[in-house]
């Protein structure tokens, strides 16, 4: 079997869909099928058993991926490790941001700008209702993003800063005119909600049910940040955000109130850990204040913070 198609097998063992392996891998699900079939052949036997309504693997097919999984990772780590080993850093690294939040992290882009004058650093936006749709498409290499992020295709990397938890409301709410509020009053809110985000993430910034168990409404969703204000601005629901919608949109008919007790929101650099590089590497370092030192592929830790 080739290395992508132990990929496309090994992604597929894990997502159980077609479709969302192939939007993972950047391929077509003809493609996705066209693999399988083709390693079936080689191993003579069925790895997956497909119908109309689920998909899983055989016995086979355990069997196969358990095998493949170690060697496919002392592949990547290998080649990851030779990179390493040529010193060179250079090309193009884009980072993908949540508006202006890169002005949050202007101290470490500047240090790898100082450290890396050859690298071109390019920005993109990132979507709070879909916060990880640009890294799975492959059209950022790094995001900075709120925790947890508890996927098994992603490397979360340095903490870059904490920040507050507020409630974006209207100036017409009837939260608008207090200095603060707590977790339980969310249940007298409708809270926006995502489109691809994972629940865990969204809980973050918009729990669903109160410290004492109420529910709290998730609706109606919005697919953009602009989307989510418009509905905010227009009184249809609230949103939970971070502190620094607060000093970034100050714009008319938002009010933004502090939850006392909402526990901190945790930001941090995560990327794909298949497409792990020494750029990628050289600025999770940067981020972690070093200028040198081997990073260990796929855990986004340098040799000495593991140590430690």
């Amino acid at each position: 079997m080739e290395l992508r198609d132990i990929e496309i097998f090994l992604a597929l063992a894990e997502e159980l869909h077609f479709g969302r392996t192939a939007e993972r891998l950047h391929v077509t699900p003809a493609r996705v099928s066209q693999s399988i079939r083709k390693a079936e052949r080689r191993v003579g036997g069925v790895l997956f058993e497909r119908n109309s309504r689920r998909v899983r693997l055989t016995a086979l097919g355990e069997q196969l991926r358990g095998d493949l999984s170690a060697g496919y990772r002392q592949i990547t780590n290998g080649i990851a490790k030779a990179c390493a080993a040529a010193g060179t850093v250079t090309g193009t690294l884009t980072l993908g941001t949540m508006g202006p939040m890169a002005h949050t992290i202007k101290p470490i882009l500047d240090l790898f700008h100082s450290a890396h004058p050859d690298v071109e650093l390019r920005h993109r936006e990132v979507q709070p209702p879909s916060p990880l749709d640009l890294l799975r498409s492959g059209d950022v290499d790094v995001a900075l993003l709120w925790l947890p992020v508890r996927e098994p295709d992603l490397t979360v990397g340095p903490v870059t800063h904490v920040s507050d938890v507020l409630l974006m409301v209207s100036t017409d709410h009837p939260y608008a005119g207090r200095d603060s509020i707590c977790l339980e009053d969310l249940a007298d809110c409708r809270l926006v909600g995502g489109t691809t985000i994972p629940a865990y993430m969204q809980e973050t910034l918009a729990p669903y049910r109160t410290p004492s168990g109420r529910p709290i409404t998730h609706s109606p969703t919005a697919s953009t940040w602009q989307e989510a204000v418009s509905i905010v601005s227009s009184g249809q629901a609230a949103a939970g955000v971070s502190a620094e919608a607060a000093t970034f949109y100050p714009w008319p008919g938002i009010a933004f109130i502090p939850i006392r007790d909402a526990p901190p929101c945790t930001w941090a650099l995560v990327w794909r850990t298949i497409a792990e590089t020494p750029l990628i590497r050289a600025f999770a370092r940067t981020a972690l204040g070093e200028t040198s030192g081997p990073l260990i592929p796929g855990t986004g830790l340098s040799l000495a913070h593991s140590a430690s």
